[in-house]
């Protein structure tokens, strides 16, 4: 039986354009994104370094950048929050028939550009809902390594078997199942988290 229901938010709830950053970047003279780059964005997801260290370090690689474009190209993959998945998530809350824990592989740029996007009053109506809300620039973990999701098994006393995790990237997902945690890898294109029971209706 489920017990509780782990939600990832980049195309689950909020839509992305994953490609955008590396087109933006392109716009601006920057031919491909580099194994240097993408070290300092993954330090930078699990909050192991500052905004202030991410746009000096892109800004030592190319100093005609300015911090203000890269943030606008960096940001660009954030896109609308669709009102119907809020209130979806907002009902489901009000059930109270599953614990709700979002776990989010994000930064705080994005996070600020969530909120503009959205509005922190629909910021908050939607962190409200959950009753772990889980980013990973602020707990230093990230996914798919498995020791994000050993903590949180681990500190909300939850069984594996009793969980089920949805998240857009394959990756992630099959993490989680070699613990035996239940998933589901939805596709931002052809599903909608609106429809979560009726697609894994043999698991609820």
């Amino acid at each position: 039986m489920i017990k509780t229901i782990i939600f990832d938010f980049g195309n689950v709830f909020i839509n992305l354009d994953k490609p955008a950053i590396e087109r933006e970047l392109n716009n601006l003279g920057v031919p491909s994104i580099n194994s240097e780059m993408y070290t300092v964005a993954g330090k930078y997801e699990k909050g192991l370094i500052t905004t202030e260290q991410l746009l000096q370090s892109f800004n030592n690689i190319f100093p005609n950048i300015s911090k203000n474009e890269f943030s606008h190209a960096w940001n660009s993959i954030i896109l609308d929050f669709p009102k119907h998945r809020l209130e979806f998530i907002e009902h489901l809350s009000k059930e109270k028939k599953y614990k709700l824990i979002l776990l989010s592989n994000t930064n705080e740029l994005h996070i600020q550009q969530v909120v503009k996007n959205m509005s922190l009053t629909n910021y908050k109506r939607f962190k409200n809902c959950f009753n772990k809300f889980y980013l990973s620039h602020e707990i230093n973990l990230s996914k798919p390594n498995l020791d994000i999701y050993k903590f949180v098994l681990n500190e909300n006393n939850l069984t594996a078997e009793e969980c089920f995790f949805i998240d857009d990237t394959k990756e992630n997902t099959d993490a989680a199942s070699s613990l035996d945690i239940n998933v589901w890898n939805n596709n931002p294109e052809t599903e909608d988290i609106v429809d979560l029971f009726t697609i894994n209706k043999d698991l609820f």
